[in-house]
């Protein structure tokens, strides 16, 4: 199981890809730590919401292997997360040790797309595709994809997929079933 899921938020953030996310996640029973990008906690979000997060990244010394770095999209935020030295430099060297990483929407192209991407399946808002290609990264139109360590989603729509997904990568396909029947995801 991995250890925790930091869920980085940038003023503009998508209201239902963070806090959806953040949902499922803990009812799969994972930590998850909202992390504010900015020096105060409060974060706005896309729709106008204020969010108090966790923590701040200015808090954070590091991020251990075994944890999930998650980046919501939502205009401007994932441009936002994008324009973070320290949580790209961050970003990078969880990626490096092959730590999980997980965006949706317009964040896979705009933050993924800072990595080294090359043959990398992933999925990403409709527009934003180009910005996947350029990086190498191999777009798939799919509502969640999960490739290596990498984990995107498609778009708000598509947000219980993503984190659904996220928990099968961090917990298994069981907690994952049980998360989504307990939400009503399936029907009989």
């Amino acid at each position: 199981m991995n250890n925790k899921a930091y869920l980085f938020l940038a003023d503009g953030f998508e209201d239902i890809e963070a806090l959806g996310t953040r949902d499922v996640l803990k009812r799969a029973g994972l930590d998850v730590i909202g992390v504010s990008i900015n020096q105060e906690r409060q974060v706005r979000s896309a729709y106008g919401l204020n969010v108090l997060a966790d923590t701040t990244l200015d808090a954070i010394a590091e991020i251990d292997g075994g944890d999930i770095m998650i980046f919501p999209g939502g205009m401007p935020g994932a441009a936002n997360l994008a324009g973070c030295p320290r949580l790209v430099s961050l970003l990078r060297s969880h990626f490096d040790a092959d730590g999980l990483v997980a965006a949706i929407c317009a964040a896979p192209g705009l933050v993924l797309g800072l990595l080294p991407v090359k043959g990398i399946r992933m999925t990403c808002y409709d527009g934003f595709e180009d910005r996947l290609r350029a990086a190498g990264a191999v777009f798939v139109a799919r509502p969640a994809v999960r490739s290596g360590n990498v984990i995107t989603g498609r778009g708000p729509g598509h947000t219980l997929d993503f984190a659904l997904e996220i928990v099968k990568a961090a917990v298994g396909e069981d907690a994952a079933e049980k998360v989504r029947a307990g939400m009503t995801l399936t029907c009989e």
